[in-house]
């Protein structure tokens, strides 16, 4: 399905008449060791389950690569689309790679590990709720979830910053060789939406991106201003415009299901130790297809959120906001 940019083959065949189901989880976050076992237990009811992973898998390679084998070793499938933390280049992770070249290092990981990939061909699910085509997403962000009134980015990082509100991202992740992380997202837009443009108009598909895809999401954010570093709005008509049956996001740490123009989108997201610890059962993946349950169990219900208990901003140690040393949404550590 959809031009494969290298030529290569999809890793592993796509099963036909599958009885399992369609799981999905994101923001593992493995260098916590609570996480790691959260991972450890994570096992599929049948052997015809697919796991989506919506990123934020961990900051170092090492603990991506971790995560990712011990979950393709027991699904069927496991598809996988990058979050900020996997793109970051810590100063503490072995692997120097920056940006692009950190980004198809992964991939090359994740083929080796016959874990599926945006740069892959996208593969059809055929079980309860299919057929549909799953399409993981690589679309980074470009500040344009801003503050009603705010007319550019500069503006908006601007008050963001008056607002002691800054990603870690601005400090670890790298754009190389795009001049911005703008100029990179503006890029992956026009080369997915090619792709998305030459799929089958009869089939739908499950979208699935770390970053939502419509700005809704982001309006319970404790502080709003960190809505910029957190998807785009170019993709506000996508879910419609490709057919999605379902949407599946991360990153924000707040785990619901909303529906927008009859399409769900559901967050996924473990998020950290303190966030998880709340909810009574922190490993559940909830099933993508055929349609989400939205009371589902206890541990997917709609969570406090990331930074509930963190300082307000610039009130902390370490860079103020979100770019804190403290474990937290986009924190230095965290």
């Amino acid at each position: 399905m959809g031009a494969h940019p290298s030529g290569a083959s999809a890793p592993g065949p796509v099963p036909s008449g599958s009885s399992g189901s369609l799981l999905a989880v994101s923001d593992l976050h493995v260098r916590y060791e609570d996480n790691r076992a959260v991972v450890e237990a994570l096992r599929p009811a049948s052997d015809e389950d697919w796991l989506l992973v919506a990123g934020d898998v961990g900051d170092h390679m090492a603990d991506v690569e971790w995560a990712l084998s011990t979950l393709a070793s027991r699904f069927s499938r496991v598809v996988w689309v990058p979050g900020n933390h996997e793109l970051w280049t810590h100063p503490d992770d072995p692997v120097r790679a920056r940006g692009v070249a950190r980004y198809e290092a992964l991939v090359r990981l994740c083929r080796s590990l016959g874990v599926t990939t945006p740069e892959d061909p996208y593969p059809v699910w055929r079980g309860a709720g299919g057929p549909a085509v799953v399409v993981p997403l690589f679309l980074l962000y470009d500040y344009s979830f801003r503050r009603p009134g705010v007319r550019s980015a500069e503006e908006a990082l601007r008050l963001a910053d008056e607002a002691g509100v800054v990603a870690t991202d601005e400090f670890l992740l790298r754009p190389d060789p795009y001049a911005s992380v703008v100029e990179w997202c503006r890029a992956r837009l026009r080369l997915t939406a090619a792709r998305l443009d030459a799929l089958p108009a009869d089939l739908p598909t499950v979208l699935v991106s770390h970053f939502p895809l419509v700005r809704e999401p982001t309006e319970v954010l404790r502080f709003p201003d960190f809505a910029l570093w957190c998807g785009t709005e170019a993709t506000a008509d996508w879910p419609v415009r490709y057919r999605a049956a379902a949407v599946v996001y991360g990153h924000l740490h707040i785990p619901r299901l909303i529906r927008k123009q009859g399409v769900p989108h559901y967050e996924v997201s473990l998020g950290y130790p303190r966030e998880w610890s709340r909810r009574t059962d922190p490993g559940h993946t909830p099933r993508v297809l055929p349609e989400f349950s939205a009371a589902g169990p206890a541990g997917m219900r709609p969570g406090p959120g990331p930074g509930e208990d963190r300082p307000r901003p610039g009130s902390g140690g370490g860079r103020p906001g979100f770019g804190g040393g403290r474990p937290g949404f986009g924190g230095g550590r965290s």
